[in-house]
């Protein structure tokens, strides 16, 4: 394992996927929690517009990414709320981002292998740069996790007990739907759009089996989620195999063990 740190673009995904699991072990347990796994398949998908739309301006497409990911986010939450359905409004802006992502393919030429690479994945893509951008994400996720830990528990487990206390409720929906859009992009990069949502909630999962403190839930799934990337890139790097689905088959494999070994 320690030969493969020789190389930059090695030492450059190890650290992308291990500040990442930081991310997926906090976040993913309230996405469990709350229920919303397919607001953020909807919401890693929608980013794929803003990806493609940051190719063709010559910006940052993670940059853009994040952007569009949290008014996809946000548009989710309020039209759910307000006007339609909530699974209808995450078909509509889940449908709206991927064409807008696939019209800049179309415009953008010699863009598609790169987009390609943001649907599927290519960890051993991440440059130092997405390493800075994935750590300050994360700090800044973890960081208002701290700040709102008991509004954030209280809503997860009890919303209308929490709006008897006086919790903002809708204004805690919304930021935790901005917080998981923030986690998307940082984790699209790494295995994809399409595998996405498989990193966010496995390890958040596989701990909760087991667990029943938020705390602990949160500890173990960190530390899965780290080994679960390690174990993923090293067995890719000695088989030869795409980084980004060997890391989920082996996080998919311990879920199943796991359910197998559960009570």
């Amino acid at each position: 394992m320690f030969e493969i740190l020789q190389y930059e673009f090695m030492r450059n995904a190890l650290a992308a996927g291990l500040i990442a699991s930081v991310l997926c072990g906090v976040i993913g347990v309230y996405v469990i929690l709350n229920r919303i796994v397919f607001i953020g398949d909807g919401v890693a998908h929608a980013a794929f517009g803003g990806i493609g739309i940051g190719y063709l301006a010559g910006i940052d497409p993670l940059l853009v990414g994040v952007i569009f990911a949290l008014a996809c986010a946000l548009g989710i939450g309020r039209v759910s709320r307000a006007k339609v359905a909530e699974d209808t409004a995450i078909g509509v802006f889940l449908a709206m981002g991927m064409a807008v992502g696939v019209l800049c393919m179309s415009l953008g030429k010699g863009y598609g292998r790169d987009l390609f690479d943001y649907l599927f994945g290519n960890i051993l893509a991440v440059t130092r740069e997405d390493v800075y951008l994935v750590f300050v994400l994360t700090a800044i996720m973890i960081a208002a996790v701290a700040l709102l830990y008991k509004e954030l528990l209280i809503t997860s487990f009890d919303p209308a007990y929490a709006e008897a206390l006086g919790v903002p409720v809708e204004s805690i929906r919304l930021l935790l739907l901005s917080m998981v859009a923030l986690s998307v992009v940082v984790l699209i990069k790494i295995v994809g759009i399409v595998m996405v949502i498989a990193l966010l909630t496995i390890p958040a999962a596989v701990s909760r089996q087991h667990l029943s403190s938020l705390i602990n839930i949160m500890i173990v799934a960190v530390i899965l989620g780290m080994a679960f990337v390690t174990s993923g890139l090293a067995i890719s790097y000695i088989f030869d195999l795409p980084s980004g689905a060997t890391i989920i088959l082996v996080a998919s494999a311990a879920f199943f063990l796991s359910t197998a070994l559960s009570r």
